[in-house]
Order: structure tokens, then C-alpha cells, then sequence
């Protein structure tokens, strides 16, 4: 994994000196709130329902032992021992003192961690695909572009007061693990007729109260011009994005009301900023500048290149040997390299928040990565956490090892492996709680053998219509609303991510009014029985929705409905 240089310690040491001075300046009372407010955004600090609330930003994913072990730490000396990963290769804790804040930003900084840039109308944190660099469908490893872009992003002068914040994903593999549809900028690795590297750039996607999907506006672009197109994008968008309306101000906004258009203006700037020789030679990535990067993201020394591909995978003891195997068959990956796999550490299991850990598995997982994983984890899109490094040998170790910890639910990609906000238990933003419906659903399904037969369901929940929780990319999503002060809860079918269904980004269909909270997991009960009953032979439930259309299952979801208030009528 990539090592930050000497430059980059000092320059995220002198980013948590400034904000000490910022910090120590606003509690005298000489900075004011309006003028403090987006130095702590732009640091990845905001301030939520109960408390501050800090946003750690993980580069495309990637995260060491030590780092984890300090994020650890943070947990049980700051806040209230637990820490929550996010959809977007971020962690986030929920309850340090604003008066603490700045110890905290030197304990990151002490480990090349910082919060830059991970809240704030700027370039966010770059994400990309948790299993990049060992990926047996891997084009190119999209880590060393993730980095130039990363670079080149921070404290952007141009760029640090966008009209809205600007999100950026990178895929490198054949399969879209990034969700790139999604994403203000969606870039994907591609190769054209000739064999040469480059991307296809999708512009404009984005969640919220008007989900969109990108818009295809360069199917290859060479790789050498990634940075200067990217640049011709964002200052299209700086010029022309909406800054009188919050609403409005996304950039999926500013690409659906022109078109052709705003594909035809991001041209032109290419053209202009190409032509320029001193733009054109700062900013052309070279082979040496590719090279020189993609040798930080080469495989670590203890990896064993020669190991034997046909390197059994065993189990001693017999009665083991079934649990052993879905353990397998769910959070076992494939790998690039022969004798190796990536294990998924699912942090989706009863009495947990999805996403959230405690100190103590923090310190687990940096235990594990230590032992079977060459010191580093991935931080993966559906809020868990990837260890990947492990030799095949090793994997009856690491699974009693990944169950001792809490790790070990063989659910990856079923309908328990959620994908959740923290909702209005947190955040100000929310109008309803995403945690106990998550939780509420999760024990309904308790039964290894029914989510089995079930087979692969993203089920996304978002407290708001920010969609944090991405519940318009679920197969069922579920958004909570506000209505006349309660909270109620809409359900969504068939949205996809663009990671299946031959890689179709499509938001969800509304299946009619929302439900109220005991309603919920009624409903999904009965949308998961639809599918039982209907589908065809290996037919999956996104396949099966897309097929029969919305009428079915809300004809299912207002029989739940009916009955549940039945059921509270003979319990009065």
C-alpha cells in the first residue's frame, strides 16, 4: 500500500498545527462560528444532532494495521468506543468534544491519517474498488491514479469552494465494484481496439432527492490526460453549477439541464487547456510519473509470488466443516495472485450497527492483518472490511480467528450484509432512524439456511433523503421520511449499483405510500416471499424485480400492511 512521502507528513502535521491555531482561536471567542465553520468542514469535522461528529478520510480504501489500531485508540480515549465505516472508504466517529478535537487531528496525523477535504463544497475523499491491485478481473490497478488525483485535489486553490462537494470513484476492473454511475465522476477503466489503456468518464450521478446516473461524455480517454480532463470538468462546473440554491447545486443538476451541451463546453476546455503548453506539461501524467507511483502499490515483500495456485483449502475437524464452507462460498475472494485470497470480515451481525466496530475489534481486525494479511486491510463500499493478503493455507486459521472477534458471519452479499446510515439516532440531517429497522430486519433472518435459499439482495437504508445509506441503489431500499413529525419509511425495488445485471446503474421504483416503523420488516418479509414463490430457476431478486415490474410487490407490500395492523388490533 501506498506510504506517504516525508512531504506529505509535514504537510498533514502543519494542516492539524493550523487547525490547533483555528481551533484555540474560536473557543477564545476571536474567530467567529461563520467564519470557523468551513475550516472545520474542510477538516472533516461537522456538528450533528448530539455531538461533533468527525469524518476520517481512507484513500481509495486502503488502511494499515497501525493505523487501525490508532483509530482504535481514538475510539475508547475520545469518544464512546466504537467507530463507524461508510459507504465512501470513510470512518466516522460520533462523539468527540469540539474542545478535544484538534488532540485528535495530531493522534491522525501521527499515523498519515488526517479528515482533509472529507466534508466541504470541494474534491472528496477518492474511493475505488476494495480489491484493487489483486482483482482477477483487474485492468489496470487504479490505486496510482487514485493517488495522482489525490495529490493534485488537496487544498486545489481553484477548486476548494465548488458550488456543492465533488465526488470522485475509479474502477480498474472489468466488473464496476465503485459504483461509478453513481458518482459526480465516474471513471472506468477501458481498453480500445488497439490494446491501449483508458478510461470512460461518466459525468454527473448522484443520489439525493433526484437520483441520476451519470452520462457517458468520453468513452475512452487516454490515461496520460486523466488529470487534464478531469480539470476541464470541474471548471465547466465551477463556472456554470448553481450557487443560489443548495438543491440545485450538484453537478448531476448542471449535466441534466444542458446535455449535449455541457459535454460540448467540458470539449472546448479540454481543448483550451491542452493547447497550453505549460497546463498541457504540468499536467500530462508520463509513463515515469505512472511508474514511479505504481511501485508504492506493488505487492508487499511477505507476499510469496511463487506460492502454489493449488494449495488446498482444508477443514480438521468434521463438524466444522459445513459452517467452514459457506464461510467460504460468502467472504472468501478470488485473487490475482496463485496460493493467495481476500477475506471479507463482515461487521453486519446481530446487535451491531452495519458499519460500526468497536476498539476491540478494531484492534482484532489490526491483529489479523498483522498475522495473515502483510499489515493492511481494505475498507470496502458495503461498510466491512477486507483482508487482502491471506495464502490460502492460512484460511481455516483466519475464519476461527475472523469468528472469535465477531467477524465471521458468512453473509457477504445476502440479504443481512445491509447497507446503513447512522440516521436520526446522529445525525441532524435525518427524519427518521435507520438503525433499528436495520436491526429489526437483521432478526428476522436469523437462520443461515433461509438467507442461503434466499441467495443475493442488497438491501440499502438511508435516513434522509442525502441518501447516505445509498437506498436508491438497493434492491430494496428503504428512505426515511417525515411525516407530520413521525417517522415513516418508503421502499424502493430493483436499483442497482452497477456492480450486477451487466454492470446497469439503475436508481429503484417506489412501490407506493410509505410505511410506518413496526410495518417495515413486514414488508420486507413479504417482498422476499414474492421472489421465493415466482422466480425462476437461479434467477437472482434484481433479475426477478426488473422482470415483473413494481404491481407485484406492492400488491404484497399493502397485504403487510393490512396485516400488521390487524395484529396490533387483536394485541389491544
Amino acid at each position: 500500500m501506498y506510504g506517504y512521502t516525508d512531504f506529505d507528513r509535514r504537510f498533514i502535521r502543519a494542516r492539524a498545527a493550523q487547525y490547533r491555531d483555528q481551533l484555540e482561536r474560536y473557543l477564545a471567542g476571536s474567530l467567529g462560528e461563520d467564519e470557523f465553520k468551513p475550516l472545520r468542514l474542510q477538516n472533516g469535522w461537522y456538528v450533528q444532532r448530539h455531538a461533533p461528529m468527525l469524518r476520517v478520510a481512507i484513500p481509495y480504501g486502503a488502511l494499515g494495521s497501525a493505523q487501525l489500531g490508532a483509530l482504535a485508540d481514538i475510539a475508547e480515549e475520545f469518544d464512546r468506543g466504537y467507530a463507524h465505516f461508510t459507504t465512501r472508504q470513510n470512518v466516522q466517529f460520533n462523539w468527540i468534544p469540539l474542545v478535544r478535537s484538534a488532540d485528535v487531528m495530531e493522534r491522525l496525523a501521527a499515523v498519515d491519517m488526517h479528515g482533509i477535504q472529507t466534508s466541504g463544497n470541494c474534491i472528496r475523499n477518492i474511493t475505488s474498488d476494495a480489491f484493487a491491485g489483486i482483482a482477477p478481473d483487474e485492468i489496470i490497478d487504479p490505486r496510482p491514479f487514485c493517488e495522482i488525483l489525490r495529490q493534485w485535489s488537496t487544498l486545489h486553490p481553484e477548486f476548494a469552494y465548488l458550488p456543492r462537494k465533488f465526488k470522485i470513484a475509479i474502477a480498474g476492473a472489468q466488473e464496476d465494484r465503485v459504483a461509478a454511475g453513481w458518482y459526480d465522476v465516474g471513471l472506468q477503466a477501458v481498453t480500445d481496439a488497439t490494446g491501449q489503456l483508458g478510461f470512460r468518464v461518466q459525468v454527473g450521478g448522484g443520489m439525493g432527492r433526484t437520483p441520476i446516473i451519470g452520462a457517458v461524455i468520453r468513452e475512452f480517454l487516454p490515461w496520460t490526460q486523466l488529470l487534464l480532463y478531469v480539470e476541464a470538468i470541474l471548471r465547466v462546473y465551477n463556472a456554470y453549477g448553481r450557487r443560489d440554491n443548495i438543491w440545485k447545486a450538484r453537478i448531476k443538476i448542471l449535466v441534466k439541464a444542458e446535455g449535449a451541451r455541457f459535454a460540448e463546453a467540458v470539449e472546448r476546455e479540454f481543448a483550451d487547456i491542452t493547447q497550453r503548453d505549460s497546463g498541457s506539461a504540468a499536467h500530462i501524467i508520463t509513463l515515469q510519473d505512472f511508474n514511479r507511483l505504481a511501485a508504492l502499490f506493488a505487492p508487499p515483500q511477505g507476499v510469496d509470488l511463487r506460492a502454489d495456485h493449488a494449495a488446498p483449502i482444508e477443514v480438521n475437524e468434521s463438524d466444522l466443516q459445513p459452517a467452514f464452507q459457506r464461510w467460504t462460498q460468502r467472504n472468501v475472494h478470488p485473487h490475482r495472485f496463485s496460493g493467495y485470497r481476500a477475506i471479507t470480515l463482515s461487521l453486519k451481525r446481530i446487535g451491531q450497527a452495519p458499519g460500526d466496530v468497536t476498539a476491540a475489534q478494531m484492534r482484532a481486525a489490526a491483529d489479523l492483518a498483522d498475522h495473515y494479511s502483510q499489515g493492511e486491510l481494505r475498507v470496502s463500499h458495503e461498510q466491512n472490511l477486507v483482508l487482502p493478503w491471506v495464502r490460502t493455507a492460512d484460511l481455516q486459521a483466519v475464519w476461527r480467528a475472523a469468528r472469535e472477534s465477531g467477524f465471521g458471519t458468512p453473509n457477504i452479499g445476502l440479504l443481512t450484509d445491509m447497507i446503513s446510515c447512522p440516521g436520526g439516532d446522529f445525525c441532524a440531517l435525518a427524519n427518521a432512524r435507520s438503525i433499528p429497522i436495520a436491526a429489526a430486519i437483521a432478526e428476522r433472518y436469523t437462520d443461515l439456511d433461509e438467507l442461503f435459499d434466499i441467495g443475493e439482495i442488497d438491501l440499502n437504508i438511508s435516513g434522509c433523503i442525502n441518501s447516505c445509506g445509498h437506498h436508491h441503489s438497493g434492491h430494496i431500499g428503504i428512505l426515511g421520511v417525515d411525516k407530520d413529525g413521525a417517522e415513516w419509511y418508503q421502499i424502493t425495488i430493483g436499483g442497482s449499483d452497477g456492480s450486477d445485471v451487466g454492470g446497469a446503474a439503475l436508481p429503484g421504483k417506489i412501490i407506493g405510500p410509505s410505511f410506518a416503523a413496526e410495518e417495515v420488516p413486514d414488508v420486507i418479509e413479504a417482498l422476499v416471499a414474492v421472489y421465493l414463490r415466482q422466480r425462476s430457476h437461479g434467477e437472482r431478486f434484481v433479475e426477478f424485480a426488473r422482470r415483473i415490474g413494481v404491481a407485484p410487490f406492492k400488491e404484497a407490500a399493502d397485504a403487510a400492511r393490512r396485516a400488521t395492523a390487524v395484529a396490533q388490533e387483536l394485541q389491544a
